[in-house]
């Protein structure tokens, strides 16, 4: 799919974080504090990527995940800023979804110790039970 249809479908916001890689505010977004249940599911495409059971509060200002779904997203080098992030993507669609930091000891235990850093935005909540 190219990135046309995309644009007929998200809103201009949406479509710059997911297909043009910008980032929301810290703070803001509709899922960073939420205790939902669910499955969230890319914005642009519908694909699950992460399950309320993951999900847990980073303080870091957007909604934080300690793992995705199996092969629900791709992990690529970012130097965008000056130094080495990992950017994560949907596998299904590509699109922008955030950054994975590892090893700050954030996550709750037993979860792995990882902060998938999502953009609200790029999400929509599929509540469960």
């Amino acid at each position: 799919m190219t990135d046309d249809p995309y644009k007929a479908t998200l809103s201009p916001q949406e479509y710059q974080v997911l297909r043009q890689g910008a980032t929301e505010a810290p703070f803001v977004g509709e899922y960073t504090d939420t205790t939902t249940q669910g499955v969230y599911c890319c914005r642009a495409c519908g694909a699950e990527l992460f399950t309320s059971e993951t999900k847990y509060h980073s303080g870091c200002g957007w909604p934080s995940f300690a793992d995705a779904k199996d092969a629900a997203v791709t992990l690529h080098e970012d130097r965008s800023l000056g130094m080495p992030r990992t950017e994560v993507k949907c596998k299904n669609c590509d699109s922008h979804l955030g950054h994975l930091f590892s090893g700050e000891g954030l996550a709750p235990q037993p979860l792995p110790d990882q902060r998938y850093c999502i953009n609200s935005i790029s999400m929509t909540l599929r509540p469960t039970g």
